[in-house]
Formats: C-alpha cells, structure tokens, sequence
C-alpha cells in the first residue's frame, strides 16, 4: 500500500510535568504524517472539501511502546491499510537514529457528504481512483 513518513524533532512544547512527550501530542504528529500520505495519493484536505466530501476521524487507537524524549528525532510513518470503505492508516513511530518502535497507531476516517452531512458506506469514486492509479 501507499505510505508516507516525516521527520520531527521533538520540541520542549511537546512536553509533560514529567518531561517526556504528553500524550496529546501524538495526535500532531499522527496529523503531520496523515496529511504527507494524503498529498502523496493527491486528496489532502482542500481536494475533500472541493470534491464535496468531509473525512472526520471516528476512531483513534494509540499504543505507546516507549517514552518520547525532548530534542528526540522521530519519523512518522503513515501507511494507508483501507480505502474502499473508509479511510483507515496505520502508523508507526520510530527512532530516527535506532529505528526503535515508539509508538503504533491507527485512524479510521468515514465519508459524509458535505451537503447532506449523510455519511457513506464507500468511499466516494473520487479517492478509490486516485488511490488505484498509484497501486502497481
């Protein structure tokens, strides 16, 4: 399937009382490697609104395998596991220098129309073909 990475350095922002990265700020970073692997297929989110579609994440699932360090270089890596449906992505977050496993994740986005607010059963024409001109 189709993925995407970026790189990030971990900013003190990011940071708990207890001076390791605070949960919340996974999801940033989840968001920055979604939005990489959305340009990479051609369907970030101005082309889901233009198209007349709106993508909400219905489901996050986060598992924290090891802290996460101020100044730590992490990649972020995003993989697009279903289209056809929903809009499903995993994830991995990595070491950059030992490619150590720090976190895994998934998101499942739905399609609503945007004039109905209906949500869809399958995915609009409009991703399933951007999706298929990109697979081998």
């Amino acid at each position: 399937m189709i993925a995407a990475a970026v790189a990030i350095k971990v900013q003190f922002y990011d940071l708990d009382p207890m001076q390791v990265v605070w949960h919340g700020s996974y999801v940033r970073f989840l968001e920055q490697a979604r939005c990489a692997l959305l340009d990479a297929i051609g369907y970030n989110y101005v082309e889901m609104k233009e198209s007349g579609y709106l993508w909400p994440v219905v489901e996050l699932h986060v598992k924290y395998v090891r802290a996460i360090q101020f100044g730590q270089e992490i990649s972020v890596e995003a993989r697009l596991a279903e289209y056809e449906n929903r809009l499903r992505i995993t994830y991995r977050i990595t070491d950059a220098a030992s490619g150590a496993v720090l976190t895994k994740a998934t998101t499942t986005q739905v399609a609503v129309d945007g004039a109905t607010s209906e949500m869809l059963f399958e995915s609009p024409a409009v991703l399933r073909e951007k999706v298929r001109s990109l697979l081998p």
